[in-house]
């Protein structure tokens, strides 16, 4: 074998151990994404929620069950 066949060896090999490393990580990437899709959701209803209920005056709260 000669050096430049070789040489052309090892770069297919650094190619391929870099192609599958950008595979696995836009697989992280993707499942990342849907993670934060998921807690922007979950921060709206919370907001939303908070937002609908809002904080009665304190003549409008029930008292503490010990009263």
């Amino acid at each position: 074998m000669t050096e430049n066949e070789e040489r052309l060896i090892n770069i297919e090999v650094s190619l391929a151990n870099c192609e599958k490393t950008i595979e696995e990580l836009n697989s992280v990437v993707i499942e990342q994404g849907k993670i934060i899709n998921s807690l922007i959701n979950q921060y709206k209803k919370i907001v939303d929620s908070l937002s609908s209920e809002g904080v009665k005056p304190l003549g409008e709260e029930t008292p503490p069950p010990h009263y």
